[in-house]
């Protein structure tokens, strides 16, 4: 017998590798994964831009704040009552409001001002910041 025509030892059949089956039910498992996931951008992508516009409309919010803070008492914007709206916003996708309202005695010395910004993005939403202000 010739020693380089060795015959190839004999591999048990539970050791020769996956068969076609089981590669088939792992690209499946595999391909439900990754549809999965794909999933969940879209959602992400939603939720950062609904913080996006929040985000915004509580810059628009305090923006009134800082420009009510620097008015004196007599100014017309300060009379109590409701003031607004004004559009915002580059498109006109903002609206802000604001309400202004002396506190009785003992407290008189306060203000207190409500802010509403308002927009649209899957149905209305908007955003209240309260302030006092003293005189």
């Amino acid at each position: 017998m010739n020693p380089r025509a060795r015959s190839a030892p004999s591999v048990p059949r539970s050791e020769r590798g996956i068969s076609l089956v089981e590669l088939m039910i792992a690209l499946v498992v595999l391909s439900l994964g990754v549809l999965a996931m794909a999933r969940v951008f879209p959602a992400g992508s939603r939720g950062q831009l609904t913080n996006r516009l929040t985000t915004t409309a509580s810059y628009y919010a305090q923006e009134k704040i800082e420009e009510l803070e620097g008015l004196p008492w007599s100014d017309q914007r300060m009379i109590d009552g409701n003031h607004g709206p004004e559009t915002l916003g580059a498109n006109g996708t903002w609206t802000r409001s604001y309400t202004v309202t002396t506190l009785a005695i003992p407290l008189d010395n306060l203000k207190k001002v409500v802010i509403t910004v308002s927009w649209t993005y899957q149905g209305a939403r908007s955003v209240i910041a309260t302030t006092y202000l003293r005189r």
